[in-house]
């Protein structure tokens, strides 16, 4: 952070890659991940954050709230998915179709679960928050995220029990 509120965009610029990823997951769609991020990173740089705020938990608490603000401006939830992002060097053929296979299941078993277990799941588990970052950053109790986190998982494991082979 700099002095005035503004954002240090070094460390701006580290966080970016993590802030994509979370937009995808709140978006579920590459486009409007772009814009969003953009939005992000935009409204970041012109209004700054709190002094006293972590970047990372605010940087995150404002693009959720943007992708808020833009799914009321829609007023229709579209049904969509995560587009396939591109592999990172894939090892051989048959171990790389079996990695492409298992993410597209993830990110479809992802997809499908409603946008709060989504946001929550992709703060713990792919982002690494606590629960009480989390909650910060969705501005909802921690129990709440608890209670969402519980039932992505639930959710996430029936998909993959019923997926699995019969032995």
């Amino acid at each position: 952070m700099t002095a005035k509120g503004g954002v240090d965009r070094s460390a701006l610029l580290d966080l970016t890659p993590r802030l994509k990823r979370f937009c995808l997951v709140l978006t579920r769609r590459a486009e409007d991940a772009d814009d969003l991020l953009q939005a992000t990173v935009e409204r970041l740089l012109t209004k700054g954050a709190p002094a006293e705020a972590d970047l990372k938990k605010w940087a995150f608490r404002v693009c959720r709230n943007i992708w808020i603000d833009e799914l009321r401006s829609r007023n229709v939830r579209q049904a969509t998915s995560i587009d396939d992002a591109p592999d990172a060097n894939p090892v051989d053929g048959e171990r790389a179709a079996m990695a492409r296979a298992s993410l597209a299941e993830v990110r479809r078993a992802l997809a499908n679960l409603p946008a709060e277990q989504r946001e929550a799941i992709s703060l713990v588990a792919i982002e690494g928050y606590s629960y009480k970052e989390a909650a910060e950053i969705m501005n909802a109790p921690i129990g709440t995220v608890m209670s969402r986190l519980s039932r992505a998982r639930a959710a996430l494991a029936a998909v993959f029990e019923d997926a699995a082979p019969v032995t």
